[in-house]
């Protein structure tokens, strides 16, 4: 409850009032504070928003316990035996609701409790005016208004979709809503192949469910290096997961199996029809934003064709006083849908709106990350990106099997590549499939950052035997065979 009372009809005035109370609202409530401003924020389901509540926090908690059950059934070193390790779901979901209220209450629940300069307003929140909200019967006045309402699972027109109340989204992730899965389930289809999908996909794999991935491309995360997709692909299905490609849902339906009521889904998948059955399905067909009935288009500000938030370098919108940031502007300005993003550019809308900073965004360098088995990370430009911008490419891709980390630890599965400018050996970009892909990802973040040459990852000393290592390795393999070097030459 807002710590300022408002009876109905009354008004309150703020230095900023901001849609939303994820991420980027609090990373821009927080920077307001400290310029010295007052604070509304408004929410209608959790404090705290996706990204702790149903999102990043709360998968990557249940992933790490499916990759204790998968390793303990799987052992990659001989001379260590199978563990059937036994799951008990509904006690995983409790822990996992356990970590995520102790982490929101310790790290945005308190903020606001702790702050006498910002206030929390509850209930669905529209626009009605360049300065004015309204949420329920309550009205809040905002010198400057912030958009950061984020966005939500897209769910696609499926026919007979609809006519499965049951079906599930991300939102399954979710803590004490109606949506929140509490039982294992026997087989799981999942509609989309994108990184919810694959994460969510092989968690449930590893805890016990048949899965089977539907995805409409050709090639999976289209967007990325191919190799990405060649190397996933085989991977998974050799774990034992069913993909399926450039297949689409033509439809939905419940049918009655031999045991129980299932769902069948008919694909059309290269001129011919499958039809698949499982217990249930999970829509993973991408994000939408949050910009529909909160008042944007009455109050003059523009939206795409998507129906995200138009806004400038600066994060202002068509009205002069009304910014925004994190998901619900989706890709524009070159920004991703992802918590850092979004929580980095909230501070900055903060200073542009109240301390007219001037600052510009730049997401040239954004390092991003798949919590698959072998993880999937990348920063800056894949090879076609690169081509299509105009440089002369130079590119190089070196298995994991000739990384010394990777092969003492029997974790081989997997690929780094780096993209270079062939004229200046400036690094454009990095994508690696492998174990802590995430992880090694920021030195190439970093590197591309200050602007690094191939030289300066290659001359770099690295502590060995790290993943990490790759890079180094990657970077020598454009100037010798490193595949005839001894450990640490290079």
């Amino acid at each position: 409850m807002p710590k300022k009372s408002l009876s109905k009809g009354e008004r309150a005035s703020y230095d900023l009032v901001i849609l939303g109370s994820g991420s980027t609202a609090f990373a821009a409530a927080l920077r307001a504070v400290e310029l010295g401003a007052r604070v509304a924020m408004t929410e209608h389901r959790t404090l705290g928003g996706t990204c702790v509540a149903r999102g990043c926090l709360p998968s990557k908690n249940l992933i790490a316990a499916a990759r204790l059950v998968w390793e303990a059934r799987h052992p990659r070193y001989r001379g260590l035996s199978q563990a059937q390790m036994a799951v008990d779901f509904d006690t995983l979901v409790k822990q996992k609701d356990e970590l995520v209220s102790h982490y929101r209450q310790g790290r945005y629940q308190s903020i606001v409790d702790e702050s006498d300069a910002i206030d929390v307003y509850y209930g669905r929140a529209r626009l009605a005016g360049e300065h004015e909200v309204v949420v329920g019967d309550r009205r809040l006045r905002g010198e400057h208004v912030l958009i950061a309402t984020g966005s939500r699972p897209l769910i696609p027109p499926v026919p007979g979709l609809g006519g499965v109340p049951s079906y599930l989204t991300s939102d399954l992730l979710t803590v004490g809503e109606p949506q929140e899965l509490h039982e294992l389930p026997g087989s799981l289809a999942i509609i989309g192949a994108g990184y919810v999908a694959l994460e969510l996909g092989q968690m449930f794999h590893r805890l016990g469910s048949r899965v089977t991935l539907i995805e409409p491309s050709e090639r999976l995360l289209p967007r990325m290096e191919p190799e990405v997709g060649d190397t996933l692909v085989p991977l998974l299905r050799k774990e034992g997961l069913e993909v399926f490609l450039g297949a689409r849902v033509t439809r939905v339906e419940r049918t009655d199996g031999p045991d129980r009521r299932q769902v069948a889904l008919r694909l059309q998948t290269g001129g011919h029809g499958d039809v698949i059955l499982a217990d249930q399905v999970l829509v993973a067909a991408g994000r939408q934003p949050n910009t529909d009935g909160i008042g944007l288009e009455e109050a003059g500000v523009e939206l795409d064709a998507q129906g995200f938030v138009r806004v400038d370098r600066l994060l202002r919108t068509s009205r002069p006083n009304i910014w925004a940031a994190g998901d619900v502007i989706g890709l524009q300005q070159g920004s991703q849908l992802a918590t850092p993003v979004g929580a980095f550019d909230g501070a900055i809308a903060a200073e542009n709106a109240l301390a007219g900073a001037g600052r510009e965004v730049d997401h040239t360098v954004v390092p991003r990350a798949i919590f698959t088995e072998p993880e999937v990370a990348s920063v800056g430009l894949t090879e076609e990106q690169a081509v299509r911008t105009g440089h002369r490419c130079a590119c190089r891709v070196l298995e994991l099997e000739w990384v010394p980390k990777a092969r003492a630890t029997y974790r081989t599965d997997g690929f780094i590549k780096m993209v270079a400018d062939r004229d200046s050996h400036r690094v454009l970009g990095v994508t690696m499939v492998g174990h802590d892909a995430s992880e090694a990802i920021h030195e190439a973040a970093m590197g591309l950052e200050l602007g690094a040459r191939i030289e300066h990852f290659r001359q770099m000393i690295h502590v060995y035997p790290t993943m990490a290592e790759a890079l180094k390795l990657v970077a020598t393999s454009f100037f010798k065979d490193v595949r005839r070097l001894s450990c640490c030459a290079d």
